[in-house]
């Protein structure tokens, strides 16, 4: 598998940018539309949006898991890095990805039992915003600290 990590990488890092700027998006962009357009308007974007991401985001989030339990047994065969600096970065940032799988998991679930109210779906993207900010933090301060 070593011989394959810096595809490995790619792929992770593609899906990482993918499911973080569609969520940045969401959040930043699509939210600061609520003020500009009626209450009709911004739910049949909303709705068209989801539609999209409901496609594109869980294979992304597949990939982006698979791809990054790959690198986790390259880079920590055994939980062998778990000691070190490198280790402990890796161990909160592996804890926060959980956090947004399980946040993720939750508004699937929620959206096909049409569950998804556009208040759940605001904070849904917020804290997976901040939770991927956190990450993205962790994954550069892993070769930095």
């Amino acid at each position: 598998m070593a011989a394959w990590y810096g595809w490995i990488q790619l792929v992770h890092l593609a899906c990482a940018i993918l499911f973080v700027g569609a969520v940045s998006f969401e959040v930043l962009i699509l939210e600061s539309l609520h003020r500009h357009l009626g209450h009709d308007e911004m739910a049949r974007l909303e709705e068209l949006v989801l539609r999209r991401a409901r496609r594109v985001m869980p294979l992304a989030v597949l990939l982006l898991f698979a791809s990054g339990f790959a690198m986790f047994a390259v880079r920590c065969p055994d939980f062998a890095c778990m000691d070190t600096r490198f280790g402990a970065l890796l161990g909160l940032k592996v804890l926060l990805a959980f956090g947004v799988l399980g946040v993720f998991l939750s508004a699937m679930w929620a959206g096909l039992r049409g569950r998804m109210s556009p208040c759940r779906f605001r904070y849904t993207h917020r804290i997976v915003f901040v939770l991927m900010v956190g990450i993205v933090f962790l994954a550069k301060g892993m070769f930095l600290l």
